[in-house]
């Protein structure tokens, strides 16, 4: 018994969830390395520790957030349009066996 399904349908949706989870992570992860590191750099050039380095998190933090619930709104939308396809296809499989 494989692992992962081979039916085309459940590849789309498996594709989908992956690419929501690696944009989803990379969204999170790099602005906040980013900001953090410039939040140090400039806590070693003018002494403010650790301001700097929370401002740059907190700012990266609301920067994660707006792009996650931008590219969420995308995400809906393209898995409704999937979703969409993989019922109209199923529906075309039905009538063409009938």
């Amino acid at each position: 018994m494989p692992l992962l399904s081979q039916d085309p349908k459940d590849k789309k949706y498996m594709m989908l969830g992956l690419r929501i989870v690696g944009d989803f992570g990379a969204i999170i992860a790099v602005p906040i390395i980013v900001f953090v590191l410039i939040g140090q750099w400039l806590e070693g050039k003018y002494g403010y520790a650790p301001w700097f380095t929370v401002g740059a998190f907190i700012l990266a933090a609301f920067l994660s957030t707006k792009m996650i619930y931008k590219k969420a709104k995308q995400y809906g939308e393209e898995y409704k349009k999937l979703d969409k396809d993989v019922v109209n296809n199923k529906k075309e499989k039905d009538e063409k066996e009938s």
